[in-house]
């Protein structure tokens, strides 16, 4: 087994970290999400479950992967010395496979709509009709889906082969202050766009009939999903992690998440509603939807080649942390080199993309129960395996391990005695009984 890397600076480890987490999930997901969950009242859920639950998981997941100092399959089984905990980083790995499944062909649906904002002039005399056959025939019934997915892939494998510090770290310092930058020049721009109002109200419009069971799982799945806890990523740069402070690390990715979170709301909701178009669009929201609105802004070709790059940005630097996973849990696992282990991850994961991008068309065989592989995949991960996979690392951190040995490691990766001790209540208590409530009250139990 090649010797062990890490990061060369505490800047590196943030960026790859805060890179890891800011992604589709939060320029894809996190809109279509609060637009179908009332808003404002998704936004405040959105917001309490990141504090209360994503921060917590966040130092837990950051403090196993630096204990550990291995891959995410053995990580839980090292720290806690029983190796019956190990099933965590099997779920978290094959929850990793899963969300790239689907995650790479939203990928390459956003470098397809770069190459379609110069080729229709975006989108111009396109109704919305005709923008929703324009993404239906692209997504559902040609063969540049698959294109564009095996080539994000691809450039995703040559970034992680380079390794951590000459692919990982210094592809998300490039990255990263690329993505914040775009943002906000998104977020100013759509200051100035008349009868943005509306998007503004609905947006920060508190309304607390709205909150549901299901808005509150939906904002716990998608706290998780955005912030990429029980994926193992977060682990696994932990691992690579021999400086820095876990609780301030691990706040100033929760922060800078979130921020990058809720600035996509304040590009997406003014500008649907400035040009009366729904923010209840779904997935589709971000394809269908926001062309239509490129097509009357004025400079709606520079603006969708901001959004569009923006998502594809987004996506690379979350794509890179969940490749790592399975490249580095099988090059440790299984004793083979590092260049080996990439190789057998990308191609099971051009495998199950495609297999999830073939889904999506008419009368497939990956259909089941009338939703496509690619949206079970999607649903059994946000609300499900990512949840529970925070749920039972906070289990056994907070039970498994000794209360001395933790207060002692912990100390030593710079956590404060007094903050110790909420920081333990915490994820004893709060964060496993919360998720779990909040599942079986979504499940009809309760």
């Amino acid at each position: 087994m090649e010797k062990r890397t890490s990061f060369s600076s505490k800047f590196g480890m943030l960026a790859a970290a805060v890179g890891s987490a800011v992604g589709l999930g939060n320029i894809w997901k996190f809109p279509y999400e609060a637009g179908a969950n009332g808003g404002g009242a998704f936004l405040v859920v959105y917001l309490i479950c990141v504090l209360v639950l994503g921060f917590p998981a966040l130092i837990t997941e950051l403090s196993i992967g630096r204990m550990a100092k291995t891959n995410s399959l053995d990580a839980c089984g090292k720290v806690s010395g029983r190796k019956g905990w190990n099933f965590i980083g099997y779920m978290g790995v094959f929850s990793a496979f899963m969300v790239m499944c689907f995650y790479f062909v939203v990928a390459g649906w956003s470098l397809e709509y770069i190459c379609q904002t110069f080729a229709s002039s975006t989108f111009r005399d396109m109704d919305a009709s005709s923008l929703e056959t324009l993404f239906n025939t692209f997504a559902y019934s040609s063969r540049r889906p698959y294109l564009w997915l095996i080539l994000f892939i691809i450039a995703t494998a040559i970034i992680v082969q380079l390794g951590v510090q000459k692919g990982i770290e210094k592809g998300s310092k490039i990255l990263m202050p690329m993505l914040f930058l775009i943002i906000v020049i998104l977020a100013i721009y759509v200051i100035f766009l008349p009868n943005n109002t509306e998007g503004y109200q609905f947006y920060l419009n508190f309304d607390i009939s709205k909150i549901t069971p299901s808005v509150i799982l939906s904002a716990l799945g998608q706290s998780f999903f955005s912030l990429s806890l029980g994926l193992g990523t977060i682990l696994i740069y932990g691992s690579y992690m021999n400086q820095g402070n876990v609780v301030g690390t691990s706040l100033q990715i929760a922060l800078l998440d979130t921020l990058i979170a809720v600035f996509a709301g304040f590009v997406i909701f003014p500008a649907v509603f400035a040009y009366g178009i729904a923010p209840t669009e779904g997935p589709s929201l971000a394809f269908i939807a926001l062309p239509a609105v490129f097509a009357q802004m004025p400079g709606g070709t520079f603006v969708s080649l901001m959004f569009f790059s923006l998502l594809t940005i987004g996506a690379l630097t979350s794509t890179i942390s969940l490749l790592e996973v399975l490249t580095a849990s099988f090059a440790d696992k299984f004793h083979i080199s590092r260049q080996r282990s990439n190789i057998i991850a990308t191609m099971l994961v051009i495998i199950g993309s495609c297999l999830c991008c073939y889904s999506l068309t008419d009368g497939s065989l990956f259909n089941f129960c009338g939703k496509p592989l690619f949206s079970w995949f999607e649903d059994i991960t946000s609300d499900y395996l990512l949840p529970l996979g925070g749920m039972f690392m906070a289990i056994m951190l907070g039970w498994a391990v000794s209360k001395e040995k933790l207060r002692t490691a912990m100390t030593d990766f710079g956590m404060k005695p007094w903050f110790f001790s909420i920081y333990l209540v915490l994820v004893r208590f709060v964060t496993p009984t919360a998720i779990l409530l909040i599942m079986l009250r979504q499940s009809g139990i309760l």
